[in-house]
């Protein structure tokens, strides 16, 4: 899957949990339904575009689950 996609996916389920009002279950909540919902290859490939090319285009819920819940996502 193209990195665009996958951020593109990641960012609309971010969308989803920013109407959660405590932020720390949304990130949690987020991170476990990646991991929950996506394959092992699609995480991985989130994981390693973002550690290659940043977090710009990801939203700021999803940054935030990502740096908080890593070992979750893997």
């Amino acid at each position: 899957m193209q990195p665009d996609h996958l951020i593109r996916m990641a960012n609309q389920i971010g969308g989803f949990f920013e109407a959660m009002p405590d932020r720390a279950e949304a990130t949690m909540d987020l991170a476990q339904h990646i991991k929950k919902f996506w394959a092992p290859r699609m995480r991985h490939a989130l994981l390693g575009h973002v550690d290659r090319e940043g977090d710009g285009e990801l939203n700021v819920m999803v940054k935030q689950a990502l740096l908080q819940h890593r070992q979750v996502i893997q």
